[in-house]
């Protein structure tokens, strides 16, 4: 399924006719547009590449998004893309690095784009900071705290717009549902932070919370606690 497909799907669920354009599908005015430019870029460099999370997320739902974020399988597969990304689009494009991180942050024209490596992460039961250890497309889509949040699209030149969804993040979406891709007691005692972003994003999005997950709210509510104030202020 491409991303052009699951919009039409969405569409379809809805039940209302309308014209649905995807910049996955079609670049702007005057350029490749930037996906097609960072996909092309992974090509040349052997690199497996996705646009992952919000952005995915937004465009389905229609909701304007500038931010970008890239997930590139491979160590070093970031910040190597991001810099060779950043040279090949000339002097308007400014690229930082954060190798204690292994990400990088693009910025460019009105765009600012985000490039991480795939990982897989595990927690220990008083912190709320990950182990973190390079990983696969499907163990950084596996660590995601919700089904709409899950959804990855392929920028490389073979399978540009094909979208990944491995947890049906796309039927959440048209059901208005927010859920967690693996139990939910794991996910908020893994990360207590995600129950604030539970509710956050039913308020926002006017969705609602799927049952278990609600009562997994009630569960691990005390794990608030482990949350420092600056997070919660974030």
């Amino acid at each position: 399924m491409t991303i052009q497909d699951a919009i039409q799907e969405y569409d379809s669920f809805r039940k209302r006719k309308r014209q649905t354009v995807s910049p996955f599908e079609t670049p702007p005015k005057g350029g490749r547009g930037v996906l097609h430019r960072i996909g092309e870029m992974a090509d040349a460099l052997g690199l497996e590449c996705y646009v992952v999370g919000g952005y995915v997320r937004d465009i389905i739902l229609e909701r304007p998004s500038k931010d970008i974020d890239v997930l590139v399988v491979g160590e070093g597969g970031g910040i190597c893309l991001a810099q060779a990304l950043a040279k090949d689009l000339g002097r308007s494009a400014h690229v930082s690095v954060f190798r204690n991180f292994g990400t990088a942050q693009l910025k460019w024209r009105d765009q600012e784009i985000e490039f991480v490596g795939a990982r897989r992460e595990s927690y220990q039961r008083d912190s709320r900071k990950p182990i973190i250890e390079d990983g696969t497309l499907d163990d950084d889509l596996h660590r995601r705290d919700f089904t709409i949040n899950a959804l990855a699209v392929c920028l490389n030149k073979d399978r540009f717009g094909e979208l990944i969804d491995l947890f049906d993040g796309l039927l959440d979406l048209e059901d208005g549902i927010i859920a967690t891709p693996l139990d939910p007691d794991i996910t908020f005692s893994d990360d207590p932070l995600r129950m604030m972003r539970c509710i956050r994003f039913a308020t926002q999005l006017r969705f609602q919370i799927e049952e278990e997950t609600a009562e997994a709210l009630k569960r691990n509510a005390e794990r608030i606690k482990i949350i420092s104030q600056e997070r919660i202020i974030d």
